[in-house]
């Protein structure tokens, strides 16, 4: 274990040159005629965004130096480890931005802090594995470039690969299916490492195929040598707190399980609801556990906050985790509301993205959306007179996390569009769902977000899965399939 040199920024250094990428990427445009002025806006705004970066490096850079310089860890204290190998392959997102910035005041309050940090560390990383090739080894020489510069003010403790050939073998030998519940050495290894391969392979229901079965036995052998190697970290600093991102992702969940299970402290976080903030907690960070006293009121000013807030929402301006899912939001058109007017009833259907951390923990009534959704197409057809109009989420389409199960995909293969009292709006439409929600009778939800905003709106929500929210008794949400 090292202290790190703060990395270099400039073009030399060990942090890559943005200007390299921004020079490869136009050089074609500007030796084109016909597209060399469109070439050269482009290239202005890449140059200013690469200043932007080079100017980012050489302020963490010197901020590491003065935290470093600041820092005088108390006497008698255990080390707190950070781990964050999930939110980022090069550059600094909001995760991890929000990583290092709590490692850095935790430094300053007088706490010795330990990175605990990836050097080619897996065979195959979560992030690397969506990068166009899910076989091909992950970008490691970048990103170990980035995370000495965002660990650079205190100690790292690096970690890296080695195989263990016997559990190759024995993987070698298990179908898809039983590496789903595939344990070694006492650890849940293929139950850690789900929710990561159904998140990058955009599916929830894994294929049984060689794709899925390479990655599959890479990310356990991965999850393995992680669980060796933090094992003897936590036995040589003996840390009393581990803080790690998310804590779904198979990196960070390893050292989850290895931590409570020598009863170390575990916080985990999250990119928080609100712009630029970011939610810590002792539980499950994707789940978003908060203690709401029961007679709890908001304030006259918060009112007004969340006013506001709501409002700008509403409307569709707003972000998640940075990334603004409604370009623009319209109203219901006539055509719909004439058709919605020959029924006694609208009530819309709000999905989820199937592939999402949450499903992690929503199947509680269903086995998973998609049988939900074959329950809500039954009903609908009980129901001839009500309208049920199934909205995709907008994010089932995002350039680049395309699901590869998605909702319009379901409604082709069992002929829901062909049912007279079934609309379905796809991820690509910007109709307001909020204006559904106020001409809906109930609105029912899987566990997405809208259902608290539809509880905000005054409409009686249903609820089919376990959401940040059902916690507080803000929906009606089931103990059974029967009561549901």
């Amino acid at each position: 274990m090292k202290v790190n040199n703060p990395a270099c920024i400039n073009c030399a250094g060990q942090i890559r040159c943005p200007f390299a990428d921004v020079i490869k990427k136009i050089k074609p445009g500007l030796m084109d005629p016909d597209n060399q002025e469109k070439t050269m806006v482009e290239f202005t705004g890449l140059l200013s965004r690469g200043m932007r970066k080079l100017q980012l490096f050489g302020r963490i850079k010197r901020l590491n130096q003065m935290i470093a310089a600041y820092s005088t860890p108390e006497d008698n204290q255990k080390p707190i480890i950070f781990f964050n190998a999930s939110a980022r392959l090069e550059g600094l997102n909001l995760n991890a931005a929000f990583g290092m910035i709590s490692s850095w005041g935790v430094q300053l309050s007088g706490r010795k802090v330990v990175h605990f940090a990836c050097k080619s560390g897996m065979s195959q990383c979560v992030l690397g594995a969506g990068l166009g090739d899910p076989k091909a080894p992950p970008p490691c020489q970048g990103c170990i470039q980035y995370t000495r510069l965002f660990t650079g003010a205190a100690q790292t403790a690096w970690f890296n690969y080695q195989e263990d050939s016997e559990l190759r073998q024995i993987l070698n030998g298990k179908s898809v299916k039983e590496l789903e519940t595939f344990s070694y050495q006492d650890r849940p290894l293929g139950t850690l490492v789900l929710p990561s391969l159904r998140w990058i392979l955009r599916r929830h229901n894994l294929l049984e195929n060689g794709l899925t079965h390479h990655l599959f036995s890479e990310y356990i052998l991965s999850a393995h040598n992680i669980a060796i190697k933090f094992s003897g970290i936590i036995k040589d600093l003996e840390p009393d707190t581990v803080v790690i991102f998310n804590g779904l992702q198979y990196p960070e969940a390893v050292v989850r399980l290895i931590s409570q299970r020598q009863g170390i402290r575990v916080i985990t976080h999250e990119v928080n609801l609100q712009p630029y903030s970011a939610f810590f907690t002792d539980g499950e960070a994707t789940i978003y556990p908060m203690l709401i006293p029961g007679d709890f009121r908001l304030s006259d000013e918060q009112n007004q906050v969340l006013d506001s807030y709501l409002a700008k929402r509403f409307r569709g301006d707003f972000r998640m985790a940075g990334i603004k899912f409604w370009s623009k939001m319209d109203q219901l058109p006539e055509d719909f509301l004439s058709f919605a007017s020959n029924f006694k009833a609208v009530i819309p259907v709000f999905t989820n993205v199937i592939f999402d951390t949450s499903q992690a923990y929503a199947n509680t009534l269903f086995k998973d959306m998609f049988e939900w959704l074959d329950y809500v197409l039954k009903t609908a057809v009980q129901y001839p007179d009500t309208l049920f109009v199934i909205r995709a989420h907008p994010d089932e389409m995002r350039k680049g996390k395309s699901s590869q199960e998605s909702v319009m995909g379901w409604a082709e293969k069992c002929g829901a569009a062909e049912i007279r009292n079934i609309k379905l709006i796809g991820p690509d439409e910007t109709l307001s769902s909020y204006e559904l929600v106020q001409r809906s009778k109930f609105t029912m939800v899987y566990n997405s977000s809208i259902g608290l905003e539809a509880t905000l709106l005054g409409a009686p929500v249903l609820c089919a899965g376990k959401a940040r929210y059902t916690q507080y008794p803000t929906v009606f949400y089931p103990d059974s399939r029967v009561d549901y």
